[in-house]
């Protein structure tokens, strides 16, 4: 499974989420203006802007189509 830490307002998370609908990626969003508990979590993870994707074998931050790519 997929996870996207987005935040609102937030262009690359926008791009990441519309990449994975439009390659039919499962995916579960946690949006971190909504949900800030989750904040610890992310900068625990090394990282300090969103969106950062987790999948079960990488983790990474920003729009990344090639990396993207190998999730559909």
């Amino acid at each position: 499974m997929v996870t996207i830490y987005s935040k609102n307002n937030c262009v690359q998370c926008k791009m990441t989420k519309r990449f994975l609908d439009s390659n039919n990626v499962e995916y579960r969003e946690i949006n971190l203006d909504e949900q800030p508990e989750y904040i610890d979590q992310v900068k625990e993870l090394g990282f300090s802007a969103a969106p950062i994707i987790q999948t079960s074998t990488e983790v990474f931050s920003g729009f990344q189509p090639s990396k993207l790519k190998q999730l559909a």
